[in-house]
């Protein structure tokens, strides 16, 4: 048999859902009433109520008509708690200068240089005497239009004089090559990869509470490396090409990758090119200063008996290769979450990325030692057969392919 209390907890349970404030209150009333002595503490104990509700609700009952009933409203004109901001109207200034101090001319605020967590505001305005909880904090600053952000990328540093005009040539470049069916590629590295059953940011759909366990620490596993993808991008085909290196990321290894696509891909679709355009970023392995890339290319152009022309992206401008948000960005959304526990798997995951616009990726591992810090003297410099542009040669130029005598 059911106690006072449950039955008391039973009724509350099913009447909640259809009783506003008032008659809430009144029922509770009635119920600790009817309860007699202990009556208020044991409904305000099942309901959740506070006594001073239910004692409330106890003197509407002696009235003849209750407040409530009796004026329409759930609450007397001018009752319930009043807002904070209007108990201590400089309350808000005091957040909005502890949240932007630069912008609020408050540059010694004491939270400049730590994070502006809402329990660090909390606290901090409470030592300034404005006397606040967190979950408060929280309130105002929705209420104030802020929101948790983080940083953006925008800022590119130095800014060349140049760059616009560069692009304008870059793109004419590529427009003409296209138009005269000879293949453009967009070439890059990728960031590098642990291999292994290493932490990969994004999520995953799993059944719920089975995330797959992954090591604490991001230590290079001896056995495994890292994973050193280089990617050809082509164009006009929407095709791809990435190199799985596990050696250094040098101009040996950017020109190879180029090298393969050219002879697993880009010759089939190409079998009457004449000249190969490449665009690719001012640094790294493929940067205009890099010698030894430009060494490398003319091996390749003897190889392939190809005018190597080259175009380079202006200095910090490399998030507008073609080959970044076509489609290195959809090989990161393919493996999303998932671990990249052996160079199986990262061929596997980025041979299978797909776009809606017909995106392919052919890739393979190439287990050749690139070594760092080989040097190009001047002598082996000056056997290319460089023809730099007329317009910034530095950056645009040609490698032409020289007969064997």
């Amino acid at each position: 048999m059911q106690s006072t209390e449950e039955q008391l907890g039973k009724k509350f349970r099913q009447l909640e859902p259809y009783l506003g404030e008032a008659a809430l209150r009144l029922w509770a009333a009635v119920e600790a009433e009817a309860a007699g002595w202990g009556g208020v503490a044991a409904v305000a104990r099942v309901t959740g109520l506070s006594r001073t509700t239910i004692y409330v609700g106890l003197a509407e009952l002696k009235q003849e008509t209750p407040l409530a009933l009796a004026s329409g409203r759930t609450r007397r004109p001018g009752g319930g708690r009043k807002p904070l901001t209007e108990k201590d109207p400089g309350l808000l200034a005091a957040l909005d200068q502890l949240v932007e101090p630069f912008t609020r001319g408050d540059p010694q605020s004491p939270l400049r240089w730590t994070s502006k967590s809402t329990t660090k505001l909390a606290q901090a305005l409470t030592a300034a005497g404005h006397p606040v909880s967190q979950r408060t904090v929280c309130g105002l600053l929705k209420a104030a239009g802020y929101s948790l952000q983080s940083t953006r990328k925008i800022r590119e540093g130095g800014h060349h004089e140049d760059r616009d005009a560069q692009f304008q040539h870059l793109n004419g470049q590529v427009q003409a090559a296209l138009q005269e069916r000879q293949p453009v590629i967009s070439v890059d590295t990728k960031k590098k990869e642990l291999v292994g059953d290493f932490k990969n940011a994004g999520r995953e759909w799993r059944e719920k509470g089975q995330p797959v366990p992954v090591r604490v620490h991001d230590f290079v596993d001896p056995a495994l490396g890292k994973a050193a993808p280089y990617g050809v991008y082509d164009l006009a085909a929407n095709e791809g090409w990435v190199s799985i290196g596990i050696d250094h990321d040098t101009a040996e290894f950017a020109v190879e990758s180029i090298r393969r696509w050219w002879r697993q891909m880009g010759q089939k679709l190409y079998p009457q090119a004449t000249r190969l355009l490449v665009t690719a970023d001012c640094g790294g392995s493929n940067g205009y200063r890099v010698r030894l890339w430009k060494v490398a290319l003319q091996r390749f152009a003897n190889e392939t008996n190809l005018t190597i022309q080259v175009c380079h992206l202006p200095p910090g401008t490399s998030k507008w290769n073609k080959i970044e948000h076509r489609m290195f960005c959809h090989i990161t959304q393919n493996w999303r979450g998932t671990p990249l526990e052996s160079l199986a798997v990262i061929v596997e995951l980025i041979a299978h990325t797909t776009t809606a616009t017909g995106l392919k990726i052919r890739t393979e591992i190439d287990a050749a030692l690139y070594p760092k810090g080989q040097k190009v003297t001047d002598e082996e410099l000056q056997q290319i057969d460089l023809r730099p542009d007329s317009f910034h040669g530095e950056w645009n130029y040609s490698i032409r392919p020289k007969v064997a005598s």
